[in-house]
């Protein structure tokens, strides 16, 4: 992985991905004590950072992987983005999804016109070995999460974004929140940062119970979670940094950051009132951090990504009934 790949990828993707806005709101800074930046990845494509990966591996396929068609697993934000990437490809996808992932997400994929295989994530099945199964049987690419390194890239887009806008809003330096599941999005930004704005400093986020990243940034070695689901955090739910990503969130990244469920749903009402923004609990857990753990963050100004809104209405109910009230 390097900042070329990542530069290289940004140009791939001009004119498919978005660019996504920085977002203030003077009600979110004073109750965090400082100025807020929100980097909302929830206004991407499908409704999260994850097609920036998406379409930077698809595009860099040669035609003959074109034709035979890609795979990913996911719960539910990387199928999105890879089974949209596909379809503008005109390319066939396969997407390998647990049965408990939010069901809007599993209806979004297939609308996008991937074919959904489900599997029992609670019961032990492994999508591992589906997916790679899959890839054998029909000659399909496999276009994993996190630990790729053209979906590193695509996710470094990112990056570069919050290095410009940063810049244009008179912050050089301070925390980057990064919500973080296997660290695809978090290495990333890492890169592209150490390139563009290295005062800026990256800290993963986490919920609490699947804090694997956080510890394994204070031990200095991979450490793996005892469970892989059981958290309204779905979208950044996984068992361990990637083999990839970690060393790279190892050199770059500052400690992170670990949230409760319930600080969440709140950061979620707070999106909603403030800037009129929908966000789901795991792309909602950097502004939590941001704003109930200040004393845990450096600088005058913090920099949160929002990184996904795909929220079933349920959840999303949940949070502005406990919340709306008290904003």
């Amino acid at each position: 992985m390097n900042i070329e790949m990542i530069r290289a990828s940004a140009k791939r993707a001009e004119g498919h991905v978005r660019r996504t806005p920085m977002l203030t709101s003077p009600f979110l800074d004073e109750i965090a004590g400082r100025r807020i930046l929100l980097k909302p990845e929830a206004l991407q494509h499908t409704g999260s950072f994850k097609y920036r990966g998406g379409w930077s591996a698809v595009s860099t396929l040669t035609d003959n992987a074109l034709k035979a068609g890609v795979i990913a697993f996911s719960s539910g934000n990387h199928a999105q983005g890879v089974a949209l990437a596909a379809m503008e490809h005109g390319v066939p996808a396969v997407i390998v999804m647990p049965s408990d992932a939010p069901q809007m997400k599993i209806e979004n994929t297939r609308a996008l016109g991937a074919e959904v295989v489900l599997y029992d994530r609670a019961g032990g099945e492994d999508r591992n070995e589906i997916g790679n199964r899959l890839a054998e049987e029909r000659g399909l690419t496999l276009i994993k999460p996190f630990d790729e390194p053209q979906v590193i890239a695509g996710q470094g887009t990112c990056g570069l974004e919050i290095a410009e806008q940063a810049a244009e809003l008179g912050v050089a330096e301070g925390d980057v929140l990064v919500c973080c599941g296997g660290g695809g999005l978090t290495s990333g930004i890492s890169l592209a940062l150490e390139a563009e704005a290295p005062d800026l400093r990256v800290r993963p986020v986490e919920p609490e119970e699947f804090d694997d990243v956080t510890r394994s940034l204070a031990s200095g070695k991979i450490e793996a979670n005892t469970r892989v689901s059981g958290s309204i955090c779905d979208a950044i739910i996984t068992q361990s940094p990637g083999e990839i990503t970690f060393p790279i969130m190892h050199r770059l990244c500052g400690p992170g950051i670990v949230v409760s469920e319930e600080n969440c749903l709140h950061a979620m009402a707070h999106a909603f009132a403030r800037l009129k923004l929908v966000l789901e609990p795991g792309g909602a857990i950097a502004l939590a951090a941001a704003l109930f753990h200040g004393d845990e963050i450096n600088g005058e100004a913090v920099i949160a990504v929002a990184s996904g809104g795909n929220v079933d209405a349920p959840m999303f109910q949940q949070a502005l009934e406990k919340y709306g009230s008290e904003i």
